[in-house]
């Protein structure tokens, strides 16, 4: 495979000085050489250790996790291992802070390359959020409290910590795509309106499935005044979404199903819910991470699949799943996690042989003034099922 060189996102440019660099000896090293290396240390380390690998994580590095998943199940994993010293989070820079947030206190959370930040997660800064909710409030919808209040902030899980404890501190709670409908059910018993952040696809998607019509969502852009809407637009919305996108599934589109749909004759089309609107009302079906794995290994023999969503779990899903079953990438080209990629085996490998010799490297903390709502707030994310 060619070298993939990502571009840095916001988070890797503002933590680039508290990256260490990976040691000169790691680089150039074979696949053999770092698979026997890695096992090994794994075993030195036994129970002290726990990986947990996302499903969007390259092949190989995923084969060494203890526990594979989505962000929800991951973060439901990360209480079964209490003996654990180091919870080693191959995955992104907010799935880290979420881990070392539920963890006990004396674990110690490692990202094994702290570059590996998400473009999501960027695009809601603390700052911009605070703004938002003051003119929220000037336009009478955002009530001080936390209790009785006219809209209820919904984070998604892909996002800072600061996020996640300032919407914990508000009422709020954070979601994944595998609990976002049982959230906005939650949040709604509580008020009249949500503010869904970052991902607008996620919440227009999963908002009109519950049957909230398009008319009445409004978008907020974080970088205009009052969000670019007037108070009589927000106060007929029940959904107020955030201006965010995930740059991998805003590359899916309704083009790409029809043209595998005459490709493939009877294809069944399944897709992520960050996918665009018109994405998801072209495909058949649609569904977090852990949904799609389940309905295309549950389904026919002989079926056909086309998935729009990360690259590493589809070719994961066809390569386990072939010749029973047909799974396809609904991007000709795949659609790669470029920030998940930057996790590499040299990265872990380093990463376990310091442990091995006393040093921790890479770890990801939250500030102590953030944890307390932090915990609140994935604490009600783990209650709602």
């Amino acid at each position: 495979m060619a070298s993939i060189i990502p571009l840095l996102t916001e988070f890797e440019k503002q933590h680039i000085s508290e990256r260490q660099a990976l040691p000169e000896k790691y680089l150039g090293l074979s696949d053999a050489e770092m698979d026997v290396r890695i096992a090994d240390a794994r075993r030195a380390l036994g129970d002290r250790l726990v990986i947990l690998g996302h499903h969007y994580q390259r092949d190989e590095v995923i084969r060494f996790a203890d526990y594979t998943g989505d962000s929800f199940r991951l973060a439901r994993q990360i209480a079964n291992r209490p003996e654990a010293d180091y919870i080693v989070f191959c995955g992104v820079h907010f799935m880290a802070e979420s881990a070392d947030v539920l963890c006990a206190p004396h674990q110690k959370v490692i990202l094994p390359d702290l570059a590996a930040g998400c473009s999501m997660a960027d695009m809601a800064a603390p700052e911009q959020l605070e703004t938002c909710w003051e003119e929220l409030i000037q336009m009478g919808i955002a009530t001080q409290g936390a209790s009785g209040q006219g809209v209820v902030p919904v984070t998604y899980i892909n996002s800072a910590a600061s996020i996640k404890a300032f919407v914990g501190e508000r009422g709020g709670t954070v979601c994944t795509s595998s609990n976002a409908m049982a959230t906005l059910k939650w949040a709604f018993a509580r008020g009249e309106r949500v503010l869904f952040l970052p991902d607008q696809h996620l919440g227009r998607n999963t908002a009109y499935k519950m049957g909230i019509p398009l008319d009445e969502m409004v978008v907020w852009d974080p970088d205009e005044i009052c969000g670019g809407l007037d108070p009589d637009q927000v106060s007929r919305a029940k959904m107020i979404l955030w201006k965010g996108h995930c740059s991998v599934h805003t590359r899916f589109s309704a083009k790409q199903i029809e043209a595998i749909r005459q490709q493939h004759p009877g294809v069944r089309v399944i897709v992520h819910p960050e996918v665009p609107w018109d994405v998801v009302q072209a495909a058949d079906d649609s569904g977090s991470t852990e949904y799609i794995i389940k309905t295309v290994t549950n389904s026919p023999e002989g079926s056909v699949w086309a998935v729009g969503t990360e690259v590493h779990l589809v070719n994961r899903l066809a390569q386990q799943l072939a010749p029973v079953r047909t799974v396809l990438s609904l991007d000709q080209f795949g659609c790669l996690c470029s920030t998940m990629f930057r996790v590499s085996p040299n990265h872990l490998l380093w990463i376990l042989e310091e442990l091995l010799d006393g040093r921790v490297r890479n770890q990801v903390t939250v500030p102590d003034d953030q944890k307390h709502w932090n915990r609140v707030a994935l604490d009600r994310m783990l209650s709602i099922s």
